[in-house]
């Protein structure tokens, strides 16, 4: 476990090194290409809200791996997005799938959508139905948990550690998931946590606005697109991929608190303020 002395506090200097400014050099390919593997019958709206947010954040191209149903309600949201295979410089994978359940064909073809991630090796967030492929891909990893979640996973690797546990010392069992798993881990709650190995991040406390459906498929999709963007120094520099994540995070945070004003907020309202929250950072 890192000792407390070698936390890093994240601020907005710090995510401004992992945003990538494009240059009048720059086209839509040279600026990243973002696989995603999201959504399903059941939580359809995580397609949405993952494909909009990584747009929003600022990413090239974005390819979204779907049946033809969740393809128009994507496409209904975000008409750039591209709704076939092709090689990409990231991927999302997991947000809005349930990996117990195989009962709709659109579910099953995403487990059949997995396969492609071991072809591509490319930075990979792994989020809620993908988080059992943990440790078992080859190329820098990221899973972005809650403590129910991370609960479950590390029991799945025998490792007992109730939610409870992890809540009371989140950047213990961030630390120790990422020694157990091989993998970076970002471990969501009031305050999160971003840890790789012995390297440990901590981000500012969030507003508790931000407990509500939809907002970790908000933040998958803000560090997929810095995923993407940042996948040449990430491939280079294995720590980056958690300064990449703490980055997400700080934005989502900040996206709140504009979309908040103190007030309750929606997962989509969080979308309408990355923009605004990516500019405030970079000045």
């Amino acid at each position: 476990m890192a000792k407390k002395s070698e936390v890093k506090k994240w601020n907005a200097k710090d995510a401004a090194r992992c945003i990538i400014v494009p240059s009048e050099l720059d086209h839509k390919y040279s600026r990243g290409t973002l696989g995603v593997i999201t959504g399903s019958a059941q939580y359809p709206g995580a397609a949405v809200l993952t494909t909009a947010a990584a747009s929003a954040t600022g990413v090239g191209v974005l390819r979204f791996h779907s049946s033809s149903g969740l393809a128009h309600l994507v496409l209904h949201r975000t008409p750039e997005a591209l709704v076939q295979p092709g090689p990409v410089t990231a991927w999302i994978a997991g947000s809005g799938i349930d990996h117990k359940k195989y009962s709709d064909i659109t579910t099953w073809l995403r487990h059949r959508w997995f396969a492609l991630l071991k072809d591509q090796s490319v930075p990979t967030l792994l989020d809620a139905g993908a988080l059992h492929l943990a440790g078992s891909l080859e190329q820098p990893t990221l899973i972005t948990p809650h403590a129910g979640e991370l609960s479950r996973l590390l029991a799945s690797r025998g490792v007992v550690a109730s939610s409870e546990l992890i809540e009371a010392n989140p950047a213990q069992w961030a630390v120790k998931a990422s020694e157990i798993l091989g993998v970076t881990v970002l471990l969501k709650g009031s305050t999160t946590y971003v840890a790789q190995d012995n390297y440990l991040i901590e981000l500012p406390a969030a507003t508790a606005w931000l407990a509500t459906a939809g907002s970790g498929d908000v933040l998958a999709g803000i560090i997929g697109a810095l995923l993407a963007t940042n996948y040449i120094e990430i491939l280079n520099s294995p720590k980056k991929l958690a300064d990449v994540a703490a980055t997400g995070a700080f934005i989502h945070n900040r996206a709140a608190l504009a979309a908040s004003e103190g007030g309750p907020i929606s997962a989509s309202s969080l979308i309408e303020g990355i923009a605004q929250s990516v500019t405030k950072i970079l000045k």
